[in-house]
């Protein structure tokens, strides 16, 4: 769970998924669409990829993929970033993370 922690608050916005994953690969595409480059990390081509997705089920990430964190918090699954994003919140958390400039 630590490892899980600290990639997820290196970088303003970071991603895990799954590369067979539609709905991760939809959510990547948002993220580069609003001008974020997240860091990305693929469970099913980490090393310990099911060690991590069983500390992201722990931290609460249900489904575990794909599962968001800006500015080093948990912010959903991706209904929750679909949903952030029709309100417009998902751009604002993401300039308050200093992941995206406007």
């Amino acid at each position: 769970m630590d490892q899980v922690r600290d990639l997820a608050s290196k970088n303003a916005a970071v991603i895990f998924t799954k590369s067979s994953c539609c709905m991760c690969h939809s959510i990547k595409t948002l993220f580069y669409e609003l001008g974020a480059s997240p860091a990305i990390h693929e469970l099913d081509r980490e090393a310990n990829g099911r060690e991590m997705e069983w500390a992201l089920r722990g931290l609460g990430c249900n489904p575990t993929v794909p599962a968001v964190f800006i500015g080093g918090k948990w912010v959903g699954s991706a209904k929750d970033v679909l949903s952030l994003h029709l309100d417009g919140s998902l751009k604002q958390m993401l300039m308050e993370a200093k992941a995206i400039w406007f």
